[in-house]
């Protein structure tokens, strides 16, 4: 099993070496950042299990990185432990006000602070099969979902989402631009989601540029046109001034021919259980590799819903 990964975020170098001798000694893995913006940029590159962030630091205040991570849509519910001084009665409310899960006073026994840090993960329910780019549920919880959808007997639809022309992107662009991207995608599944689907509706990282969106038939038309409508808008931010004006990126493709690959779109492919008898879970993957394939060979973005019927 992974180790969990631990971000400590404090202006003293001093209190960042006793903190990650502390969490090392009980196998966590630390990695640390002197103030609110450094650990900002830290989060970028690998998002923690959880933070353990001072109140009181320059440039950027624990106060303020905490609102920072709970604005944002894929982070906000990345668990915080305050770290406060001894009496100061304000910063813990200001601190768990703007979104922190916890707090610590100093000066805290070593043995007080796993406590806690054991608490919250218990409480947030951490899950190290999460895709770690993302936080998305990774194919464990997935597989998981669409068993559930197929022992409740109730009609679903399950999307599979594919951003077309990805690896052309990344071997152009490089991993960094690419994590954006694909970070980026999950933003929109997330955000498509909570403003137009059902409450219990699903997102998923299968892995890569690929995810799942399950919901319901009544609410997969309106998902899947406002996740493109979405892409599509900002598809175009992902490259730079020459490569967006020209709509095209000169790249090698499979067979090592250089070619014009066109901007990145996505592809949906749907598969429902309104039309045909869905018994287990390879079937809803079969049908839907098919139906995706099949909306990536379209040009653009498109989506593509299973209508077949049993014979």
């Amino acid at each position: 099993m992974p180790s969990i990964k631990i971000l400590v975020v404090d202006d003293d170098p001093d209190i960042r070496d006793v903190i990650r001798i502390t969490l090392e000694d009980e196998k966590y893995e630390v990695t640390e950042a002197g103030n609110g913006e450094e650990a900002l940029k830290a989060i970028e590159t690998k998002v923690p299990d959880l933070v353990l962030v001072d109140y009181k630091m320059p440039r950027m205040d624990g106060r303020e990185f905490c609102r920072r991570i709970k604005k944002d849509i894929l982070l906000r519910h990345l668990p915080i432990i305050m770290v406060t001084g001894k009496g100061e009665l304000t910063d813990k409310v200001d601190g768990i006000e703007a979104g922190a899960d916890d707090y610590i006073v100093k000066p805290f026994e070593p043995k007080e602070l796993i406590a806690h840090i054991r608490m919250i993960l218990r409480r947030s329910g951490i899950d190290l099969e999460a895709n770690p780019l993302t936080r998305l549920p990774g194919n464990v919880s997935i597989l998981d979902e669409l068993n559930r959808r197929l022992g409740s007997k109730d009609a679903f639809a399950v999307c599979y989402v594919d951003l077309n022309k990805f690896k052309a992107y990344n071997d152009t662009y490089g991993f960094q631009h690419g994590d954006r991207v694909i970070k980026e995608t999950a933003r929109i599944l997330l955000k498509t989601v909570q403003e137009h689907g059902n409450p219990e509706d699903f997102v998923g990282h299968i892995g890569g540029d690929d995810y799942v969106v399950i919901t319901t038939i009544a609410k997969m038309d309106v998902l899947c046109t406002t996740i493109i409508a979405t892409f599509d808008a900002v598809s175009p931010t992902f490259y730079n001034e020459t490569d967006r004006a020209n709509g095209y990126i000169v790249a090698h493709d499979r067979q090592g021919q250089e070619r014009k690959f066109p901007l990145l779109s996505v592809g949906i492919g749907v598969v429902t259980n309104q039309h045909i008898k869905i018994d287990h879970v390879a079937q809803i993957g079969e049908i839907g590799a098919e139906l995706k394939s099949y909306a990536k060979s379209l040009p653009g973005s498109n989506y593509v819903v299973d209508k077949r019927k049993e014979p």
